[in-house]
């Protein structure tokens, strides 16, 4: 992998020295301090833990690259301190001398509470918590897109139960299909945005994303499932006239099971109306299996409800026991264009007001689901709160005023906590506390690495578990 010592913002190679002489001990914090949902799905840790942290990361030969590369980003020799790494090297045969507690990954905690700590365990290394931060707040992303899929879920099963057969409950797995390996920044970002929507659902094209969630959190089997399906390139062939043809061939390829096809390459209301309604229906009534049906453009939620029409006019329906027109199972529409969380919403909105039930849809997301987040979206934060100083311990915190819209001063949301922490369940959810306060209450950190050895490694299922609505 990478070089640790070059993972870090440039101006962190100055901290040795800025820190107040005598400092032993830094501790610091994550926490999501807000942002669009309440609530935040804690996932990602364990991939960088074992990626970039454990083992012997500093060796002569990093501490070598280092030396020659970040004189030239300073152009100075009095800002990177070699020795720093080198008494890691000697001293800790390379591993990294700190502690880092969290709470166990695919746990929903309320915004405003600590998800995880690190602190010093060497005296001399008092700068590495904080140098560390660079990388170990990338965890915001892992995190992001597991709470974003997560509260996608909590809306697709808001429909299903309003709407949907009790039978189709447990299909809702598969209603959000991870689409965005192409969209991700990296293979990287794919793997891990991919496999935080894993802890979610089941369904996904994000291959990477499987062999994250194997390699890094000991999933059995390949927890994103995906099925046979076409893209333009095979549906236009043939050109206009020749897509019939070319619908009737993926029929013939598998005669059973699921299969997608991509119907909008020139006119999805003739493609459901003409082709798969009339000319093809017998076929796909016959199946042993289901088509699904894939409109790729225009407005969703106008073109679903029309789709919709059409196919039930052509395949006919019937009623669930909640009263919601539900398709022939051989029949099924996924829409995977202009998906994020709000159309969600809106399109199953949509159908509900039509009478039609959620079980019939099924979705697919891309760049909305890997791409369209950042770090401000659940507002994170990494933030010093304890210290040691020749001896004596000294909490640490800001708190900065800002302008309200009347132009007086008022603390601003990214005052930060204060002293060493711990989060305790009580039966009114989390809470964090200080590391002493309320006794009785176990802490639900739990350290999971220590001078490099990661001491917590849970599995993919238990991550699930942890998350599951």
């Amino acid at each position: 992998m990478e070089n640790l010592i070059l993972l870090a913002d440039a101006y962190k190679y100055s901290h040795h020295k800025l820190y107040v002489p005598g400092t032993s001990r830094i501790y610091s914090y994550l926490e999501s301090r807000g942002g669009m949902f309440s609530e935040t799905v804690f996932y990602g840790l364990q991939y960088f833990l074992k990626a970039y942290l454990e083992g012997p990361v500093i060796t002569a030969e990093k501490i070598r690259e280092a030396s020659e590369m970040l004189p030239e980003v300073f152009g100075r020799t009095d800002v990177f301190d070699p020795s720093r790494f080198l008494h890691i090297l000697q001293k800790h045969d390379g591993h990294l001398p700190v502690q880092i507690r969290a709470v166990p990954e695919g746990t929903v905690v309320p915004v405003k509470n600590v998800l995880m700590t690190i602190e010093n365990t060497d005296p001399a290394c008092y700068w590495l918590p904080n140098f560390l931060e660079t990388l170990l707040m990338q965890v915001w992303y892992p995190n992001t897109v597991a709470t974003l899929s997560r509260e996608i879920k909590k809306v697709v099963r808001k429909y299903f139960e309003a709407t949907a057969s009790g039978a189709s409950l447990a299909g809702i797995d598969f209603v959000l299909n991870d689409f965005g390996f192409r969209g991700a920044t990296s293979v990287e970002a794919a793997g891990l945005g991919g496999s935080a929507h894993l802890v979610n659902f089941s369904g996904s094209d994000t291959l990477v994303a499987s062999t994250f969630a194997k390699r890094y959190y000991h999933a059995a089997t390949a927890p994103g499932l995906s099925i046979p399906a076409t893209e333009h390139s095979i549906v236009t062939l043939l050109g206009e006239e020749g897509e019939a043809k070319i619908f009737k061939h993926v029929l013939d390829t598998f005669p059973e099971g699921t299969i997608a096809c991509v119907s909008d390459s020139y006119n999805i209301f003739r493609a459901c109306e003409e082709y798969w309604g009339t000319l093809l229906k017998d076929q796909i009534l016959a199946r042993k299996g289901t088509l699904v049906i894939r409109p790729d453009s225009g407005d969703p939620v106008k073109t679903l409800l029309k789709v919709f029409g059409i196919l039930m006019d052509k395949f006919g329906f019937t009623l669930n026991e909640k009263g919601y027109k539900v398709l022939p199972p051989q029949v099924r529409v996924i829409q995977g264009d202009g998906i994020n969380f709000q159309s969600i919403g809106e399109i199953y909105a949509a159908l509900q007001q039509a009478g039609i039930s959620a079980e019939n849809l099924v979705l697919g997301m891309g760049g909305a689901l890997l791409q369209k987040v950042n770090r401000d979206t659940q507002e994170f934060a990494f933030k010093c709160s304890y210290a040691e100083i020749n001896g004596e311990g000294v909490d640490v915190w800001k708190s900065p005023v800002e302008l309200d819209a009347a132009g007086e001063l008022r603390t601003s949301f990214k005052k930060s906590k204060a002293g060493r922490m711990k989060l305790v369940r009580e039966a009114g959810g989390y809470k964090t506390v200080g590391l002493y306060d309320f006794p009785g209450l176990p802490d639900v950190l739990e350290t999971v690495f220590e001078d490099g050895k990661v001491l917590r490694d849970q599995g993919f299922e238990e991550v699930r578990k942890n998350a599951a609505i």
